[in-house]
């Protein structure tokens, strides 16, 4: 042992190694300067080896610079992207993964596409969505039931059904272009089979309700001429479709609302409910006049021709005979009277109309059972029953319907009307306009569109309408302005009333009154609102009420000779 090999040398030591540079976990080579841990220093000089250029041997030459300049150089980490490649966001899709992001695409179009590392594509998707949901979300929060009528024009019609067609399409393409994009080639062909069943049946998904929207509004459109008819009636003056006032400049249009009952063991129809509607068309305020389908010896204008052939009242020769819900059946019968076939409605709108000194602008008659079905599609009539009412057959064997509020089915508020079980003509009018009136109020437009399919089955039974189709829109519109109007009632029953001797004049009076009182209605209580206020004294439950002075019997109405508001007789 040499004298420079023992300066160093520990006695009973082995000679130690030169230290192995250990190789890092994450990839990255440490700093230079760090010094190795728990290792002894050796000098590389103490050993008899050989002087060697570490550049020959493709090692890293030392850093010539300071120590204090030195900067601590890693290499990339294990899974970062170089710079200049394709961006990877994260680790390659799984199946899950590929199926999740193009479901998500369903509600935020684009998302899949962001995934994939498309950021244009994504990003310009997500952007026409953000702009289409804002546009939709201002349009719904300015419409109102006023500003949705408009669809029930045939040109509306159109568009919505092109929309939806287009809608469907566009969501299609979309999960398609985002299934593609996810590039599910990478799975196995377990998943490649699997994502693409249920990648399709996310599809059939989507175009659903935009199918269920077209069917719908194509429905409608196929009822609509179904129900109204198309050709011009001569009897109803022609309306043109572009035309500002569809009601020719009228404040009050009227229509004759029946009720047929056409059963297999009938012959013909019989009109066992006949109601005139008079509808304020700027307000929507309406009074329904109910008539007894008992009422006798009807007249009719001088211009009908059944004028000619019964001078003093239909069928006055018979003392019996000569009732209300004849006329129609008796013009169908007679068409060499009548001047034509088919005249029934005209001679019943005639007859009507001269009764009440109204002209009849439009009638339309519906079929009972085709009502019941009407009710059980809006989910049935919320009414008061004042008094147990029995109901089927001649004798009320299939059931009672008991007295207090109760929610009646399609076939319940069908013989709630129409029941005589120990009862009268004159009683079931007045259940009748009950039944109408709850339907004017009760079929809001959220139940018809969610019930469209069955409303659209039952309005088919609709026996038959003298409306133009050009005034389906017009008339929608109206509807509405009913439905937040107010509707008042007045039957021509006795006391006041008597369907075998009828009073003409007193008759007409009495109709003339109802419908000035109908706007008078409405000022009062526009009046009443402003003047009383909750804190007012004359509200103030520690006022004594108002002496109410008893009128004289010549003074005071009947119950029927003056209109009265539905709300309050039939507690809707």
């Amino acid at each position: 042992m040499s004298k420079r090999d023992g300066e160093d040398a520990v006695p009973g030591s082995r000679k130690p190694r030169a230290p192995r540079r250990s190789r890092p976990a994450s990839d990255a080579l440490p700093p230079e300067d760090a010094p190795a841990q728990n290792t002894p220093t050796v000098d590389v000089r103490a050993q008899n080896t050989p002087t060697v250029d570490v550049r020959a041997q493709g090692a890293r030459p030392k850093n010539p610079r300071p120590k204090s300049a030195r900067t601590k150089e890693t290499r990339p980490a294990k899974g970062a992207r170089p710079r200049g490649s394709a961006p990877r966001f994260a680790k390659p899709l799984t199946l899950g993964s590929v199926v999740g992001w193009t479901a998500l695409s369903v509600i935020v179009p684009g998302a899949a596409h962001l995934r994939a590392g498309h950021r244009r594509t994504g990003l310009a998707l997500v952007g026409v969505y953000a702009v289409l949901l804002l546009a939709a979300l201002a349009y719904g929060l300015t419409r109102n039931e006023s500003n949705l009528t408009a669809f029930a024009g045939e040109g509306a019609q159109v568009t919505v059904i092109v929309v939806a067609s287009a809608g469907a399409l566009a969501w299609f393409a979309l999960l398609v272009t985002s299934y593609v994009a996810l590039t599910p080639n990478r799975l196995n062909q377990q998943g490649q089979i699997v994502s693409g069943i249920v990648v399709g049946v996310l599809c059939v998904s989507v175009m659903a309700p935009f199918a269920l929207t077209a069917n719908t509004v194509l429905t409608f459109k196929e009822t609509i001429d179904g129900i109204f008819p198309s050709a011009p009636d001569p009897d109803v003056p022609v309306v043109a479709s572009d035309s500002p006032d569809p009601w020719g400049g009228k404040k009050r249009v009227n229509f004759l609302l029946i009720g047929g009952d056409a059963a297999g063991d009938r012959t013909g129809v019989r009109t066992d409910s006949m109601n005139v509607a008079s509808v304020n068309t700027e307000t929507g305020d309406t009074v329904l006049f109910s008539l007894p389908r008992n009422l006798q010896h009807v007249r009719f204008p001088p211009t009908s021709p059944l004028h000619k052939q019964f001078p003093n009242g239909f069928m006055a020769e018979l003392p019996n005979g000569g009732l209300l819900n004849e006329v129609w059946q008796y013009a169908n019968e007679n068409p060499q009277v009548m001047g034509g076939h088919d005249k029934g409605p005209r001679a019943l709108m005639d007859a009507i109309g001269y009764t009440l000194n109204l002209k009849i602008d439009y009638y339309a008659m519906m079929n009972m059972y085709g009502f019941a079905d009407l009710v059980d599609a809006i989910g049935g009539l919320k009414i008061r029953v004042e008094r147990d009412v029995k109901w089927g057959g001649h004798f009320g064997t299939a059931g009672t319907i008991k007295a207090g509020y109760k929610r009646l089915s399609g076939e319940e508020a069908l013989w709630y009307g129409r029941s005589r079980v120990e009862s009268d003509d004159f009683s079931r009018m007045a259940r009748q306009r009950c039944v109408i009136g709850a339907f004017a109020q009760q079929a809001t437009p959220d139940k018809i569109l969610l019930n469209f399919t069955k409303i659209a089955g039952a309005a088919k039974r609709l026996a038959r309408t003298n409306i133009p189709k050009q005034l389906v829109q017009p008339l929608v519109e109206l509807a509405v302005k009913v439905k937040n109007g107010k509707i008042t009632s007045l039957q021509f029953v006795p006391p006041e009333f008597y369907s075998g001797r009828p009073d003409w004049l007193k008759i007409r009076r009495a109709a003339a009154k109802a419908i000035a009182d109908s706007g008078k209605t409405t000022r009062r209580a526009e009046a009443a609102d402003v003047t009383a206020s909750p804190g007012s004294p004359s509200t103030s439950p520690s006022t004594s009420p108002s002496r109410v002075h008893a009128a004289k019997p010549t003074q005071t109405p009947t119950r029927n000779s003056q209109a009265k508001s539905l709300s309050e007789l039939c507690g809707l």
